[in-house]
């Protein structure tokens, strides 16, 4: 298994905002990534970062998904800006 972890900055102005986008547009989309297992958004406790990990069954689709979120932007006016994207083997689980 192989996973990607996506963080991106939350404008502290626009919280709510920004968990609209990720209910309505976000999760839904991550739903049709091909070899998806799994995905969890988690908000840090203090700061602004939101991030994503997400699991897919090979490494191809991981990192088919991984480039594919590294060259679009969030859309314009989004209450979120993307830090970094990266592809991992997932080498043990509980």
């Amino acid at each position: 298994m192989y996973g990607i972890i996506i963080d991106v900055n939350v404008d502290p102005t626009r919280e709510e905002e920004a968990r609209n986008m990720l209910n309505n547009m976000v999760v839904p989309t991550a739903k049709t990534h091909q070899g998806i297992v799994a995905g969890y958004w988690l908000r840090a406790l203090e700061g602004t970062t939101l991030r994503s990990i997400q699991l897919y069954d090979i490494e191809a689709n991981a990192n088919a998904t991984a480039e594919r979120i590294r060259s679009q932007d969030p859309p314009p006016g989004a209450p979120v800006t993307l830090v970094s994207v990266s592809t991992y083997e997932v080498i043990a689980q509980l």
